[in-house]
């Protein structure tokens, strides 16, 4: 493994309005690319439509692309998500239970419609669906953008502090797949799955750790340390972890829009340089790193 491969840009989590994002796959491509990142992935929640314009749009842009997709699943009791990275998007066994995962949404998001309406916010399931491209995936951050569009909520973080999270107006629990059925899914697939942004699940340090261990013990095989839900000392933390579980670590900014993310494509550090990458093996990071020593030489600068 080349010290080039290690220190790409790689940015290995981000959403499109195929399901929460605001940009479309072909503008989500484009940014990356402008922004500088070397590898990129599309990880649309339970969804694979966008796959194949973001190819698209990657192979005439010549950004290295991975195809992704983030899957919703139960844990004890809390709602986590495992992206799955260099998939073969059109597996039937991934597909349908993806198909599986999203039925439901429909019914909880009506659920939620008429908790905010108890609440004295009316027509909010109307108004999320302004703000779906696909409406087979409404999810709490359409309701979200509806909220703060109304003047109920200054910006979408405010939303997620006084509705739809447990015990506040708007929440209505759902389960999603099983851990290992996720797993299963995308290693099918030919994927490999890595566990969203750890540390911003309400878990103590036992639990996230029991977490971890099952995600390894079930297929698993990367820990997302780096992403713009983790701090400092959870990104610290994370790090320690993969290197004694010995999981590959991954790194994504989950960018959903330019007005919404905590930090832009391509934005984040680079991984500690001990642990391993999720791409360490990948022919297009291989590529990744031939074109930025091109890109540095004069002999394939970004326009």
């Amino acid at each position: 493994m080349s010290a080039d491969v290690r220190t790409i840009n790689a940015d290995l989590h981000s959403h499109s309005r195929y399901s929460d994002g605001r940009l479309e796959p072909a503008e989500l491509v484009l940014r990356a690319r402008g922004n500088g990142v070397d590898l990129f992935a599309i990880t649309d929640h339970d969804e694979l439509a966008g796959l194949d314009e973001a190819i698209a749009a990657a192979a005439e842009s010549g950004l290295p692309f991975i195809p992704g997709v983030e899957v919703s699943v139960t844990w004890g009791g809390e709602t986590i998500h495992v992206v799955g990275l260099r998939i073969d998007h059109r597996h039937p066994e991934l597909v349908a239970g993806l198909e599986r995962t999203r039925a439901g949404r429909d019914l909880r998001a009506r659920e939620m419609g008429r908790s905010l309406a108890a609440a004295g916010i009316p027509d909010a399931y109307e108004g999320a669906l302004r703000h779906v491209g696909n409406p087979a995936l409404v999810s709490r951050t359409h309701f979200a953008r509806h909220l703060v569009e109304r003047g109920v909520c200054r910006q979408v973080s405010d939303v997620f502090r006084r509705y739809l999270v447990e015990g506040k107006p708007g929440y209505v629990p759902h389960n999603w797949a099983r851990l290992a059925d996720a797993i299963g899914w995308i290693r099918a697939a030919g994927g490999v799955a890595v566990l969203a942004h750890p540390g911003r699940y309400p878990l103590g340090a036992l639990a996230r750790r029991a977490l971890l261990e099952e995600f390894r013990e079930a297929g698993g095989g990367a820990i997302e340390v780096l992403s713009a839900s983790h701090d400092a000392s959870q990104c610290r933390e994370l790090a320690r972890a993969a290197e004694e579980l010995g999981m590959m670590a991954s790194r994504g900014s989950d960018f959903h829009a330019p007005s919404e993310s905590r930090i832009d494509l391509g934005a984040l550090p680079g991984l500690p340089a001990h642990l391993t990458p999720v791409w360490h093996d990948w022919p297009e990071a291989r590529t990744a790193a031939a074109n930025r020593a091109d890109a540095a030489a004069g002999g394939g600068a970004r326009q």
